[in-house]
């Protein structure tokens, strides 16, 4: 991408944000994150979204050095969440003749968060409106609950443009490098997941396009290779496995929870050649465990038991899951406890709730300390698991 040119007419004005090491105040985000924001420069210049508060200065910089003293007609307004639309207020004052062009559903959400819904400013578009800015026409779908209400995408005709919203988004900024798939998987899982159903009606809508780009609001404009983004987000979207192999996720207060979980991972290694990740939920980044549980076609709980109940960070983990719609999964246990043990009882209750969930039985009861018989239940357990 030259000259920050995506398209005949389409210019990425997007900016990085290196500083943040929190995405919406509870993801990390070491490579930092883009806000992305595109001008389709037409005989009606066009401006797609715009970007976060924090970065205000350094995006109309860019705007205005595009712009060249001129003035646009749109302001496409995809999704009202802060990261992208904090300045639509700032573009409609300096630009008094600019429309914004929104689902139904922005209306009353632009009111709330800038005391005012512009008025006879605003231009309501449906499903499969369109709209010329000269050389180029603009398509619009509703995406709503991808992953808010208000959301729609844009696609521009003539270049086969898709403007996805937050879709096909990823952590890291504009220019990194490496596996699309690790930080997209774990922003899609951590802020799309709960959306399955909504993600894909938006696909079944993209089936039937012509694409050649996809300009999303987060990450890397993607050019290439388009069926093979497209296909993990029909996995995601349809909570099936992307990859076979059992992630082990556990806990421990002294060590011996630990133990035996990394033993089991171990076993099946080592006997049956099974892909294992192992995480210790009390030093991870949450947000790598909850893309990891849904990488994995099966899952393993390893927690003791605490006040009578689970030790506090297996409980947030697997009410992250809930949160997320976690299933179609296997699911075995290991729990500790030495007096009364009920954390794999806990455990098991919990993930008996969510959606088509096989869960093995028996439980592996770890009694304080692993001994030659928890290693017979782990060899047990781990035949169970195999695949």
């Amino acid at each position: 991408m030259e000259n920050n040119i995506i398209a005949k007419g389409v210019k990425y004005i997007g900016v990085d944000d290196l500083d943040l090491d929190l995405f919406e105040g509870q993801y990390a985000i070491p490579q930092g994150v883009s806000y992305n924001s595109y001008l389709i420069d037409d005989d009606k210049i066009t401006i797609m979204d715009t970007v976060d508060e924090r970065k205000t200065k350094e995006w109309l910089e860019r705007l205005e050095s595009e712009l060249a003293g001129r003035k646009p007609s749109y302001l496409v307004v995809s999704h009202l969440e802060p990261d992208h639309a904090s300045n639509v207020k700032r573009i409609m004052d300096m630009f008094p003749e600019c429309v914004a062009l929104c689902s139904a559903k922005a209306v009353p959400m632009m009111a709330r968060f800038f005391g005012t819904s512009f008025g006879d400013r605003v231009k309501v578009v449906k499903e499969g409106d369109t709209i010329s800015t000269g050389e180029h026409t603009l398509q619009f779908f509703m995406a709503p609950m991808v992953h808010w209400p208000e959301v729609m995408v844009t696609y521009e005709q003539s270049q086969k443009i898709l403007f996805a919203a937050d879709g096909f988004g990823k952590f890291g900024a504009f220019g990194v490098g490496g596996d699309w798939a690790c930080e997209a998987r774990r922003y899609y899982f951590n802020i799309c997941g709960k959306y399955g159903a909504s993600v894909q009606a938006l696909l079944k809508k993209a089936s039937g396009l012509d694409i050649a780009i996809i300009c999303p609001l987060h990450g890397p404009v993607l050019h290439e290779n388009l069926a093979y983004y497209i296909n993990l987000y029909n996995t995601w979207s349809k909570y099936e496995a992307e990859s076979k192999g059992v992630f082990v996720a556990y806990c421990s207060l002294h060590g011996n929870t630990e133990t035996a979980a990394l033993k089991l991972a171990e076993i099946l290694q080592s006997t049956y050649g099974e892909k294992v990740v192992a995480t210790d939920l009390r030093r991870c980044d949450m947000s790598e465990a909850i893309e990891d549980a849904f990488r994995y076609d099966r899952l393993v709980l390893a927690a003791p038991t605490y006040d009578a109940g689970v030790m506090p960070v297996m409980e947030d983990f697997i009410n992250h899951l809930k949160a997320k719609a976690y299933q179609n999964r296997k699911v075995g246990f290991i729990e500790n406890g030495s007096w009364a043990p009920v954390a794999g009882k806990k455990m098991r209750e919990a993930m008996e709730a969510m959606k088509n969930m096989t869960i093995i039985e028996p439980i592996v009861t770890v009694e304080s300390a692993m001994k030659e018989k928890t290693v017979e239940d782990l060899k047990v357990l781990a035949a169970a698991l195999k695949d």
